[in-house]
Formats: structure tokens, C-alpha cells, sequence
């Protein structure tokens, strides 16, 4: 299992495959398969039968499919420019992550 650089809620950009380009943000991340749940992109659809005890009609639904990590990257809030993340210790010893374009922390 690797270092994960995307966090969650982080805003990240799709860089292959059918969304490419697209923004969206995080809502899970699945650690041990190295993916990531991204709100509104890569859906898919699903057949789903109907469950009487939980009042859910059946049908085709769509959902959001999860996004391995390696075809994200992270998006900066001040120059909504996609970038990798730098790492810096503050005076008081905590790591925060940067903006290697702008120099913003995220």
C-alpha cells in the first residue's frame, strides 16, 4: 500500500480516460485497491432489482464507478491549475501540503 498525495473532499482532475479534463471532488478513498471515489464522474450503470423492504423500485441507475489514483491530479483552489503537491514543515513542525505552481498551500 502506497502514500496517498489525494485526500478527501480534495478537488482533483481526471488526466485519462473518458472524462478526461473533468473536475470533481473527492468523496472516498479506497486505500487498498489504490482508487478513489470522485463525485460525478466516471458513472456507470447499474441494474439494480427491486427491494420490497427498503421501499427502492428496481431499475437502471446511475452511479459513480471508482478512478484509480495514478490517472488524478490534484487541483489548486487559488489557480485552479491541475498540479503535484510539495510538502513543507511550518515553524511549529506540521507538514502541510503546497501548490507547486503558485506556492499556496492547500
Amino acid at each position: 500500500m502506497k502514500k496517498m498525495k489525494i485526500k478527501q473532499n480534495d478537488k482533483v482532475m481526471i488526466i485519462s480516460g473518458k472524462d478526461k479534463t473533468k473536475i470533481g471532488k473527492v468523496l472516498k478513498i479506497f486505500k487498498d485497491r489504490d482508487k478513489v471515489l470522485v463525485e460525478g464522474l466516471n458513472k456507470i450503470k447499474r441494474h439494480v432489482k427491486p427491494n420490497p423492504y427498503k421501499q427502492e423500485q428496481g431499475g437502471i441507475k446511475d452511479q459513480e464507478a471508482p478512478v484509480h489514483i495514478s490517472n488524478l491530479s490534484l487541483v489548486c483552489d487559488a489557480c485552479a491549475n491541475p498540479t503535484k503537491p510539495g510538502y513543507r514543515l511550518t515553524e511549529d513542525g506540521q507538514k502541510v501540503r503546497f501548490c507547486k505552481k503558485c506556492d499556496e498551500n492547500f
